[in-house]
């Protein structure tokens, strides 16, 4: 797994225009293809009168999953540099799809290729990305004498606490980046007589 990876900062829609031609970016997170293409289905759906819904996807830290549909524009002038923008800036799990309404006026192979091309990029600029960092899920018991300060002092230090559960003793959450484990378990101990017990659970990416 990659350290961390770049993808769209949530679902949000970004118009431009070029020679009349209306060229709407819907971009998304995605998780899977089948939710890349659920939400492909969910915009032609709320643009049926469109002249073409062109989409592209990236899915996968080292982009292993791309998908790219020019929907009856020339071949390679529409999905292929969606696709190429979304690569270039490097984003990862999400998909964007650009609604064309088409303006009386006809652009060319070049013009296509720039014009919805530069719709994603303009997308991206305007709704934001954020990246995601890989954490290893860390999970901390102690006693109850000892977990509300622990609770505090893991906050206080801006680790990441997912939850907290109680029981017979308390058993606290976190994402910690996989690299600072050492560090952490020192301090764990240092703080808690070394009363505390750790056990890793599995990775995942959170935002930074």
């Amino acid at each position: 797994m990659q350290e961390r990876y770049v993808t769209v900062a949530g679902e949000g829609v970004h118009e431009t225009e070029v020679s009349r031609s209306r060229f709407i970016c819907a971009l998304a997170p995605a998780a899977t293809e089948q939710e890349a293409q659920d939400f492909v289905a969910r915009v032609r759906e709320e643009h049926p009168a469109a002249s073409h819904n062109c989409y592209a996807y990236v899915l996968g830290t080292d982009g292993g999953v791309q998908k790219a549909s020019d929907d009856g524009e020339p071949g390679g002038t529409a999905g292929v540099p969606m696709l190429q923008m979304l690569l270039r800036r490097e984003v990862r799990y999400a998909v964007a799809v650009v609604t064309r309404y088409f303006g009386g006026t006809k652009l060319g192979a070049g013009g296509l290729i720039r014009a919805y091309g530069g719709a994603v990029g303009a997308a991206l600029d305007t709704l934001g990305t954020v990246t995601r960092q890989r954490f290893r899920l860390v999970s901390v018991t102690v006693d109850h004498q000892r977990a509300g300060k622990l609770e505090n002092e893991l906050r206080s230090t801006g680790r990441s606490v997912r939850d907290v559960r109680y029981g017979a003793e308390v058993t606290i959450e976190l994402a910690l980046p996989e690299s600072g484990l050492g560090a952490f378990r020192a301090w764990l101990a240092d703080s808690t007589a070394g009363t505390a017990r750790t056990e890793l659970g599995a990775e995942a990416y959170g935002t930074l």
